[in-house]
């Protein structure tokens, strides 16, 4: 199923269960947006997405 053009927001996208469900949505074209809860959780969400080759910011 190809996600482009849609936007998934993914709370708890920092660790565990929301960042793998961050990345499978990534991995499908989504564009991803992952909550934090602090401003270098955000950082973190937007350095593995980048490092995946995904679209997206934390």
């Amino acid at each position: 199923m190809s996600l482009q053009g849609k936007v998934a927001l993914v709370t708890g996208a920092t660790r565990g269960i929301g960042r793998a469900i961050a990345l499978s949505l990534g991995e499908q074209g989504a564009t991803v947006i992952g909550t934090a809860t602090s401003e270098k959780g955000a950082a973190t969400i937007s350095e593995y997405l980048q490092a995946a080759g995904i679209k997206g910011k934390g």
